[in-house]
């Protein structure tokens, strides 16, 4: 039987993107509430009781609210929230994490997507970790911009509102250092201590750029950028929605588009190396809403029903083939 897929908060930003994803699709059905539905309680714990996955595109305290309405054993769960990111008994969602990653999610009950920063900033950081490249205590520091549809409907609401000429162009937030992605990727990643995070807003719709730099003399004897760039190639090898730039070094003329994967479920990755102070940056560009959102979403979704293998992709799919690097 064809499988049935209920999306809890499918008018949300990330909500809206499975939707659009999903709704041509014939190898699975969707299950949607009507509109006057959409926020009762019984309708919706009908919904998640009688489809075989539920994506929740929920709030965190939503989403814990929508795993306590499941009763029906059979129901597999995948939260696009933050709420179970951390937790025990979920599997972690980001499927290019590691080698058996994907055979894990593929046959869980319960996966938490991964956040849209901690995709890129997990990218980075595992395979340099795993490898004994990047000590586990290096004092870390994130940098990264999304677009304003990272805030949901407040940032669609302030740069394409009836104010949107008054929005703040950049913007720096999270000062506090405890943004609520530090754990996630703490954990993930297998850090000692938490790294330093500091997001920021632009006045684009989406897309990312996430960077991380290093030092060389902090790193262990004989690391080079080249070793670092040949760790994510051998990494993401055969990765068909990964990319990994050629190592750039003593290059300035580049430049970093976070909206050149927009619409996509793709990640780019690149190492920039600077030989005459000994520094590298690490970089990652994705679609906020597409790798960092709904994509991986569907991504898991269609581990979890067997289809990802079989689903045959084509040129304008969001999941095809990479675009020749900029």
């Amino acid at each position: 039987m064809t499988p049935l897929v209920f999306i809890d908060g499918d008018q949300g930003t990330t909500g809206l993107q499975v939707r659009q994803w999903l709704a041509a699709r014939t190898d699975l059905r969707l299950l949607q509430l009507t509109p006057e539905h959409r926020k009762s309680a019984a309708h919706r714990a009908e919904a998640l009781n009688d489809c075989d996955v539920a994506l929740l595109c929920l709030p965190d305290d939503a989403a814990r609210e929508a795993v306590a309405l499941v009763r029906r054993p059979g129901v597999r769960v995948i939260d696009a929230s933050s709420a179970h990111r951390t937790a025990p008994g979920w599997v972690y969602g980001l499927p290019e994490l590691e080698a058996a990653q994907a055979g894990r999610i593929a046959s869980a009950r319960r996966v938490s997507n991964p956040g849209c920063y901690p995709t890129g900033a997990l990218a980075l950081l595992k395979p340099l970790v795993d490898g004994g490249l990047l000590p586990v205590g290096y004092p870390l520091v994130i940098h990264a911009v999304s677009g304003y549809s990272g805030r949901g409907r407040a940032g669609l609401e302030d740069h394409e509102g009836a104010g949107a000429a008054t929005a703040m162009p950049f913007q720096v937030y999270g000062l506090g250092l405890n943004h609520k992605h530090v754990p996630e990727i703490q954990q993930h990643a297998g850090l000692a201590h938490a790294p330093v995070f500091v997001p920021a807003y632009g006045h684009y719709r989406q897309g990312i750029v996430l960077t991380i730099a290093l030092h060389l003399r902090l790193l262990p004897t004989g690391v080079t950028a080249a070793r670092l760039h040949a760790a994510l190639l051998a990494r993401y090898a055969g990765q068909a929605l990964i990319e990994v730039q050629p190592l750039a070094q003593d290059v300035d003329a580049r430049r970093l588009d976070p909206r050149a994967l927009n619409g996509s479920n793709r990640l780019r990755l690149a190492v920039f190396g600077q030989e005459r102070t000994g520094q590298v940056l690490l970089a990652a560009v994705f679609d906020n809403l597409g790798k960092g959102a709904a994509g991986a979403a569907v991504q898991n979704l269609d581990l979890m029903l067997g289809l990802w293998a079989a689903r045959p992709l084509e040129a304008g799919d969001p999941f095809h083939c990479l675009p020749a690097a900029a």
